[in-house]
């Protein structure tokens, strides 16, 4: 029993990919990043590949994924749907804005407008993965308010990252975005810190007996329904000692945002290519943080199905 490691490099990947497609349709699109044909066709190229991969990844993690496109038809009433009609869309304007950035060289325009559909794509899309979670009213540590602006600051935080590191790389790196990185890395840290503390003094108003209106005793069952682990306990009834807890907690802490953190502000004293190698070391501990994050994430849910288990 873990959390499945598709659904937690999916939501890490297309988070910072989304994040840095967003970034790139707003700073290309107005001319605030030059359109060079190896920035723009590296930039785009990480930003859909991180998003096709996680998308892949969620595939993989389908019983039957050859029925994946029947989900695409429940847009009306189900995030998940939503959440891959924005993506599919989100491609079409992600596409022209490459095609006019990287290989005509141009911005301004449509590509501008092409620009801004896709960062309008890409922030529609990360709502609607962060609402999949949000609106699942059975697992109290995602039902939150929490939840949803946590997916839009740790997209924008990775996103920023990996542009900062990108635009390094090309030694026409930007003092604003760099303090922009830190200053995302440290809301994206508080909010971090401030979930938990929620979720930790989290009380639950339902128990075995008032789920099923029985009073009088202590309810519990007398044998399980079914001889195997069915899916909501391997997904959301994952059992993690508090040591465990605490300790991964303290990883995803040091690696996804003080690590990063600290790395950025020394970039800042330093010159190219110093300060280009602490950004490539920063989006990198981030990225391995953010996948810690996401397994805790995962793990530290509980579905409220599980009290039918005596959970």
């Amino acid at each position: 029993m873990h959390p499945a490691f598709s659904v937690v490099f999916f939501t890490t990947a297309t988070g910072a990919g989304y994040g840095l497609l967003a970034l790139l349709g707003v700073l290309g699109g107005f001319q605030i990043i030059p359109p060079d044909f190896w920035l723009g066709l590296i930039g785009m190229g990480l930003a859909l590949g991180l998003i096709i991969a996680g998308l892949l990844s969620s595939a993989g993690h389908l019983g039957r994924p050859e029925r994946a496109w029947r989900a695409f038809s429940q847009w009306r009433s189900s995030w998940l749907s939503r959440e891959g009609v924005a993506s599919v869309i989100t491609f079409v304007p992600a596409g022209l804005f490459g095609i006019g950035w990287v290989f005509f060289g141009r911005s301004g325009g449509w590509v501008t407008i092409a620009g801004l559909l896709a960062a309008i794509g890409a922030v529609v899309t990360v709502c609607t993965t962060g609402m999949i979670y949000a609106s699942l009213k059975p697992i109290a540590q995602w039902h939150s308010r929490f939840t949803l602006p946590g997916y839009l600051f740790f997209s924008a935080m990775t996103g920023s990252v990996l542009l900062n590191a990108l635009l390094q790389g090309f030694a026409i790196g930007s003092k604003t975005l760099l303090a922009a990185s830190v200053l995302l890395g440290l809301l994206g840290w508080g909010w971090k810190v401030t979930t938990w503390r929620y979720n930790d003094r989290l009380e639950i108003p339902t128990n075995a007996n008032s789920a099923t209106g029985l009073a009088g005793g202590t309810v519990r069952s007398l044998e399980w329904p079914h001889t195997e682990e069915n899916y909501l306990l391997k997904e959301m009834g994952f059992r993690i000692a508090r040591k465990h807890s605490a300790r991964l907690r303290q990883i995803t802490q040091a690696l996804a945002f003080a690590l990063p953190v600290l790395l950025l502000a020394a970039a800042f004293a330093l010159p190219w290519p110093f300060a280009a190698m602490l950004s490539v070391l920063a989006a990198i501990a981030q990225f391995a943080g953010m996948l810690v994050e996401r397994w805790l994430f995962f793990a530290e849910a509980k579905h409220t199905v599980t009290l039918y288990y005596g959970r």
